[in-house]
């Protein structure tokens, strides 16, 4: 029995100095090679991005996770935005809010990802105050931005790092994501509502509290995403619409898949689906 455990580490070693090897030899790519590929795909100086991300995708990256911080600073520069979601659960936000947490905005940790947590900590950079969906956002604006996040009425709508990202005709950036990790579409669900064929959003209010930066302590009362509905949700179902609208744009560099929409073709692609009654739920 041990010599076969012993077999079976040496073997996933060896499996997993082959594919660090394979990245290397074949898909190696430096931080200049990422920025090239993010200009490539349109992105320029004074752009707002909402960037989703996974490290594990960086396949063949010859640089470090703040690099790629840098290089997404360095295309928007300091007259643009950054922006990610750094949400504090994993699992349901009713769940989560069920247990009465006490988010504070310089403590509670991302749990989006590496990339996300270290943003959340790098110089520069503000959280908005919201319990369930904080924003870690950087640039210019970034604490206007995060403002009054905590009394929106829904984590993501009207009121939102959300709405400001379709205000200044923002870009939602995908790093080794796909389509389905869309935080975006949660604000047209709030915005669209009314016309959807059931309701996103729980009737229960949550009360919530948060802690600033300065220790105070502020409520937030919102409705939060009805779980059932939640397992329903298909944002895949875009996918088509944005291609056929010319409105998707998609680039490989090293063994990383990048995909980047624009916010106001994401909204534009979810009326149009309307129209013709399909909805982003299975």
């Amino acid at each position: 029995m041990m010599f076969i455990q012993n077999l079976k580490s040496r073997v996933k070693k060896l499996l997993k100095a082959f594919k660090k090897w394979r990245a290397t030899a074949f898909r190696s790519f430096t931080p200049a090679d990422l920025q090239r590929a993010l200009n490539g795909l349109g992105m320029v100086h004074g752009d707002a991005l909402l960037v989703h991300s996974s490290f594990d995708a960086f396949e063949g990256f010859q640089g470090k996770p703040s690099d790629v911080i840098s290089v997404l600073q360095s295309v928007v520069g300091s007259a643009g935005l950054v922006m990610m979601p750094t949400m504090t659960f994993s699992g349901t936000a009713v769940d989560y809010a069920r247990a009465n947490p006490l988010f504070d905005v310089a403590r509670t940790p991302s749990r989006m990802g590496l990339l996300t947590e270290l943003f959340r900590r790098s110089p520069g950079v503000v959280r908005s105050v919201h319990p369930t969906h904080p924003v870690a956002i950087w640039g210019a604006d970034a604490s206007t931005v995060a403002d009054g996040h905590h009394l929106a009425s829904t984590p993501c709508g009207v009121g939102t790092p959300f709405e400001a990202l379709l205000e200044r005709r923002g870009k939602i950036v995908l790093l080794g994501t796909d389509i389905g990790v869309l935080t975006f579409f949660h604000m047209l669900e709030e915005v669209l509502e009314p016309d959807l064929p059931l309701p996103p959003f729980t009737t229960e209010v949550f009360h919530l509290q948060s802690k600033t930066r300065n220790g105070q302590i502020v409520e937030t009362n919102c409705r939060l995403f009805e779980p059932a509905v939640s397992k329903r949700r298909n944002l895949h179902k875009m996918t088509p619409f944005l291609k056929k609208a010319a409105a998707w744009r998609e680039a490989r560099v090293g063994g990383l898949r990048i995909i980047v929409l624009a916010a106001t073709d994401v909204e534009q692609a979810v009326r149009g689906m309307h129209k013709q009654g399909v909805y982003c739920y299975d």
